[in-house]
């Protein structure tokens, strides 16, 4: 019997592996309880395709030098000028290739994840198809980073080069800086749509593209020059029958397989942060693409949304893990085995920027891991965070995570909470020390920069040292109660009990 839940849960995170789904949500300054901005999304392709952390220098780059989406010189692939200088910045990518970045920041204060896979509808794509050489998902996080400044600027950027060299797949890509959000989706092999997140709201979307609204004359939208005309052009929309103009309506495509793989997670979210929404669930294309939570939003929220299983509340009955795993469920909930990581990238405007952006980085399925905060002003990452491939060992941080979740889902039910108290514990104390950490930091950086640097390494190189033994601390008391549970099933012993 245990053997058959671990192939489960082996299962149910190598399916659909060879596709990336991921839930994404954006909340404005005015929407946070500190006045934070967040951007969090989990990344969910392979269990067994880990995520690294990666530092990137600033670079002097000679003339002609560009960025290649393979470093195969004899494989044709995407490729964009670089600039005489590109900033330094970080990024969370794939163990194998170094690309999918996924998240990071820059030493110009961006910040960007990248990407969430949406699809362009079947009959668009006739007529505007994806471009073989065109920028795609392991792209972008490098791109960007590596040249943009600010949020709109990122955003902008990307729009340039999918209007001239084309995308190769649909995504949607969070930008954020000390300013503002925004959110960008690509529709189609050339035509693609920005919007600035309102201040106020937050916007959720789970592998589906949801903005809708295209107000060409307002500063708050960016898009291809084309957008509206060639969906006119081509029957895609008609202002007579359609009124305005409805981006999602004209280029994404929706179907029966959103109704339960993406509708359900925004509806989840929806209801989490705005807990008044009376929503039909099969009716996804009608939920509000911004909408106003009811309570401020922390950054507890951030984590508790992304950890979020249909544990509670309305959709309890989808919930596949609390009573044993049900792989056949129909509703796909945001935290999945197979996430490679999830993050939460903070910006604190009123903080120096060292110390005000954060990237909150879960390695494996968000539910049973831990989020371990990395500072933008880090100068290195944890050995153990940089290194590891796609067969198990004892040193990198995500094997770590990894192998406890794996025995942890042998039996959930009774041994997720175990540890899912130990690490609220462990994030609770984290976030103590953040703060007494920022004030000593905060007094030091003016008068003694390098030291406060220092303190800031060590600091941060200390708390996910510990969150790895913990972990490491944790499986073996996981495995210490499998070994008590497997000899009281089969124990064998004569009548007496003795031997």
């Amino acid at each position: 019997m245990r053997i058959t839940l671990l192939a489960a849960a082996f299962g149910m995170a190598m399916a659909s592996s060879s596709a990336f789904a991921c839930t994404t949500v954006l909340v404005g300054s005015e929407a946070t309880a500190d006045g934070s901005i967040f951007i969090a999304r989990s990344v969910d392709s392979s269990s067994l395709n880990p995520s690294l952390l990666v530092m990137h220098p600033a670079a002097v780059n000679k003339a002609g030098s560009k960025y290649r989406g393979s470093d195969n010189p004899e494989k044709a692939t995407f490729e964009y000028p670089l600039p005489a200088q590109t900033f330094g910045y970080s990024t969370g990518p794939d163990w194998d290739s170094h690309r999918y970045g996924g998240c990071g920041f820059n030493d110009a204060g961006l910040g960007v994840s990248a990407t969430e896979s949406i699809y362009a509808s079947d009959e668009v794509l006739k007529l505007d198809p994806y471009e073989k050489l065109g920028i795609k998902e392991r792209d972008i996080a490098d791109v960007i980073l590596a040249q943009a400044k600010t949020a709109k600027e990122g955003a902008a950027l990307l729009g340039r080069i999918v209007e001239t060299q084309g995308a190769g797949e649909s995504f949607g890509v969070g930008f954020v800086d000390k300013d503002e959000a925004w959110y960008f989706e690509a529709g189609s092999g050339h035509q693609w749509l920005a919007q600035r997140l309102p201040k106020d709201k937050y916007f959720a979307t789970g592998n589906q593209g949801r903005l809708q609204q295209y107000d060409p004359q307002s500063p708050d939208f960016m898009a291809s020059a084309t957008l509206v005309s060639w969906a006119q052009e081509h029957g895609f929309y008609d202002p007579k029958k359609d009124g305005a103009f409805n981006f999602a309506k004209a280029y994404i495509r929706n179907d029966d397989r959103d109704v339960t793989y993406n509708y359900p997670r925004v509806w989840q979210i929806q209801k989490m942060l705005t807990p008044s929404l009376k929503q039909d669930i099969a009716q996804g294309t009608s939920f509000p693409v911004f909408a106003a939570p009811e309570k401020k939003v922390t950054l507890a929220d951030m984590k508790a949304i992304l950890r979020n299983h249909y544990e509670a509340g309305e959709l309890i009955s989808h919930d596949p893990y609390s009573k044993g795993l049900r792989g056949d469920e129909p509703y796909r909930p945001i935290s999945v085995f197979r996430a490679q990581n999830t993050h939460v990238l903070q910006v604190r405007p009123e903080l120096p920027q060292a110390i005000g952006q954060i990237n909150w980085f879960a390695l494996g399925m968000s539910d049973l891991s831990v989020y371990v905060p990395f500072y933008q002003g880090l100068t290195q990452f944890p050995k153990s965070y940089s290194s590891a491939t796609d067969e198990a060992d004892d040193e990198s941080a995500y094997w770590k995570f990894r192998k406890l979740q794996t025995l942890v889902m042998t039996d959930y039910p009774t041994l997720a909470p175990i540890v899912k108290q130990s690490f609220a514990e462990f994030e609770a104390q984290t976030e103590e020390k953040c703060r007494a950490f920022e004030a000593e930091y905060l007094k030091l950086a003016k008068s003694n920069p390098q030291v406060a640097s220092k303190l800031l390494d060590d600091f941060n190189l200390g708390i996910a040292n510990e969150a790895v033994a913990l972990a490491g601390k944790l499986t073996n008391k996981i495995y210490t109660q499998r070994t008590k549970d497997i000899e009281a099933a089969a124990p064998f012993k004569n009548r007496k009990k003795n031997d």
